[in-house]
C-alpha cells in the first residue's frame, strides 16, 4: 500500500506539472497557424524530441520490451525496420517536407498535399482529411483505453475511470494551446522516456548479474534457457517461413516514410534548414539509444522472471523497474510509459482537430478573423476529444486496437507512397494521388479482414507494394486535371 501511494503521488505530481506546462505554452498561441503548426517556428531540438515521443507512443516502453520478452531475438527485425525507417525519414524526408511546407504555406498534412497537387487539390483536401480524422478517432480512443488499462494495473481503479482521468490530463492543454502546447509537453515526455530506457537497462544488467537465484544471470543465458526459438533470429523457422518472419518484422519500415501525419507535421514545423539538421541528429541519436534500451529491458525481464510467467507480456517494463528500483524511483521511471501514451494521444487529437478545422470546415465558411479561427479550432478539439472518449467507452477493445493496426498500414503505408512520389517524381499528379489514397485504404481493410495478414504476409509490406504499383500505373493511365487559379 505504501509503495502504491508513493507511485500515485509522483504520477499525480507529474501530471499536474505537465498540464501547467502545456497551458503556459498555450499562452503564446495567437493565430490558427500557431495552433495548427506552431507558426512553423519550432527549434530543431523541440521538433526532434516531440517527433520521437509521438512516434514511439507506448511502443518503446511497453510493446517492444514485451515482444522481446515473449519471442526473444526474432523481435530484432521489427526493431531494425523501425530504426532504419526513422533514420531514413530524418535523413531523406524531414528537411524536404520542411521546405515544402514553407514554400506552399501549408498548415496541415492534407493541406500540403492539396496545395502541391493543384489539379485535384480540393478532392485531396477532403478525402485526405476525412480519412485521417475518421481513423484517428479510434487512435485517440485507443490511447484513452491504454491509459485506463495502465492506471487499472497500477492502482486497481476501474478502467472506465482511468480512461476519463487520462482524457482530463490531455484535453485542457490540447484545447488551449493546440500543436504548440503538445510539442512542448512532448519534450518533457521524450526526456523521461529516454532516461527510463538508459537507466533501466544499465541497472537491470547489474541486478541480474548479482542475483543468482533468478531465472538467469545474463541475457544470453536467459535466451538459451527460454528455449531454442528465443535464440533464433527467425523464430526457429527456415526457408520461406524465415523469409516471411524477416519481411513481416522489417515491414514497419514502410510506415515511417512520411506517411504518418502526426510525425510529418513535426518535420513541416521546423523553423529553418539549420534547425532541421540539428533535429535530424537528435532524432536519430534518440532512436538508436531508445531501441537498444527497449530490447534490453525485455531480455532483462526474461532473465528475472523466466518465460511465460507474466500475465501480460507488455508489462515487463514496469515489472522490471519495480523489481530493481525503490518505489519512488520506480514511479518516476514508470511515468515514462504513461508519458509515451499521452504524447501520442494529445498529438493525434490536435492533428485531427486541425485537419478538420483547416480542411473540412474553414473552406466552407466565410472568411473569419484570426481570433474566430482560433476559437473554432479549440471548439473542434473539444468535440473530437469527447467523441474519441465516447468511442473508447462503447467500442470493444479488440475493435479499437484492430483499427489502430489499420492506421499504421492503411494510413501510414498508403500516405508514405503518396509523400515519396510527391517529393521525388515530378510526373505524379493529384488525380493519381486521390486514387492511391483510396486504393491503399480499401486494400488494407480487405487484406486484414480476409485474414491474409496472419496467413500470407504483413499488411504493411503488402499494402505498400500494392499502393506503389497503383500509384505508378494511374500516373500514366489517368490524365492530370487542370490546376485552378
Amino acid at each position: 500500500m505504501e509503495n502504491k501511494l508513493q507511485i500515485l503521488v509522483i504520477i499525480a505530481g507529474y501530471f499536474f506539472l505537465l498540464i501547467l506546462w502545456g497551458i503556459y505554452q498555450g499562452r503564446r498561441v495567437k493565430t490558427d497557424a500557431d495552433y495548427a503548426i506552431a507558426g512553423r517556428k519550432l527549434p530543431g531540438w523541440v521538433a526532434a524530441l516531440s517527433e520521437r515521443a509521438t512516434g514511439e507512443s507506448s511502443w518503446a516502453l511497453l510493446g517492444l520490451p514485451g515482444a522481446a520478452y515473449a519471442v526473444g531475438l526474432t523481435e530484432i527485425w521489427t526493431a531494425l525496420g523501425c530504426v532504419v525507417g526513422i533514420i531514413t525519414a530524418w535523413w531523406l524526408l524531414a528537411w524536404r517536407l520542411r521546405d515544402e511546407a514553407e514554400k506552399y504555406n501549408a498548415n496541415t498534412f492534407a493541406d500540403y498535399l492539396a496545395r502541391k497537387h493543384g489539379d485535384a487539390g480540393n478532392t485531396i483536401r477532403i478525402v485526405g482529411s476525412f480519412t485521417i480524422v475518421f481513423f484517428f478517432f479510434f487512435y485517440v480512443g485507443a490511447q484513452f483505453l491504454g491509459g485506463g488499462k495502465t492506471l487499472h494495473t497500477l492502482f486497481s481503479i476501474k478502467p472506465e475511470w482511468g480512461m476519463l482521468f487520462t482524457a482530463l490530463i490531455i484535453v485542457p492543454y490540447a484545447i488551449y494551446g493546440g500543436f504548440r502546447s503538445v510539442v512542448y509537453t512532448d519534450v518533457i515526455q521524450a526526456l523521461i522516456m529516454i532516461v527510463t530506457l538508459i537507466v533501466g537497462p544499465i541497472a537491470g544488467l547489474i541486478y541480474i548479474s548479482n542475483n543468482p537465484e533468478i531465472f538467469a544471470t545474463n541475457v544470453t543465458e536467459a535466451l538459451r534457457h527460454a528455449g531454442p526459438t528465443h535464440l533464433s533470429l527467425t523464430n526457429g523457422l527456415k526457408g520461406l517461413g524465415a523469409g516471411v518472419v524477416i519481411v513481416s518484422g522489417f515491414s514497419w519500415f514502410f510506415g515511417y516514410l512520411g506517411g504518418l501525419p502526426q510525425l510529418s507535421l513535426r518535420f513541416m514545423a521546423i523553423s529553418d534548414e539549420r534547425q532541421a539538421r540539428k533535429a535530424r541528429n537528435i532524432g536519430i541519436a534518440w532512436t538508436l539509444v531508445a531501441y537498444v534500451g527497449a530490447i534490453l529491458i525485455g531480455l532483462i525481464g526474461l532473465a528475472i522472471f523466466g518465460p511465460g510467467t507474466l500475465s501480460d507480456q507488455e508489462y515487463v517494463m514496469p515489472a522490471v523497474i519495480l523489481r530493481i528500483f525503490p518505489p519512488y524511483l520506480a514511479a518516476f521511471l514508470i511515468v515514462g510509459a504513461i508519458a509515451a501514451m499521452i504524447s501520442t494521444a494529445d498529438s493525434v487529437l490536435v492533428l485531427s482537430s486541425t485537419e478538420m478545422s483547416e480542411n473540412l470546415v474553414k473552406p466552407f465558411r466565410k472568411s473569419m478573423d484570426q481570433r474566430k479561427g482560433l476559437r473554432q479550432s479549440r471548439y473542434i478539439t473539444a468535440i473530437l476529444a469527447a467523441v474519441a472518449l465516447l468511442i473508447a467507452y462503447i467500442s470493444p477493445q479488440k475493435l479499437i486496437f484492430t483499427l489502430v493496426g489499420y492506421v499504421w498500414a492503411g494510413i501510414g503505408c498508403t500516405f508514405s507512397v503518396v509523400i515519396l512520389l510527391t517529393l521525388f517524381w515530378k510526373r505524379y499528379h493529384g488525380r493519381a494521388a486521390v486514387i492511391t489514397i483510396l486504393s491503399g485504404l480499401i486494400f488494407t481493410i480487405l487484406w486484414i479482414s480476409l485474414g491474409f495478414d496472419q496467413t500470407i504476409i504483413s499488411v504493411r509490406f503488402a499494402n505498400f507494394a500494392f499502393t506503389l504499383l497503383v500509384a505508378i500505373a494511374t500516373t500514366y493511365v489517368v490524365k492530370p486535371g487542370v490546376p485552378k487559379g
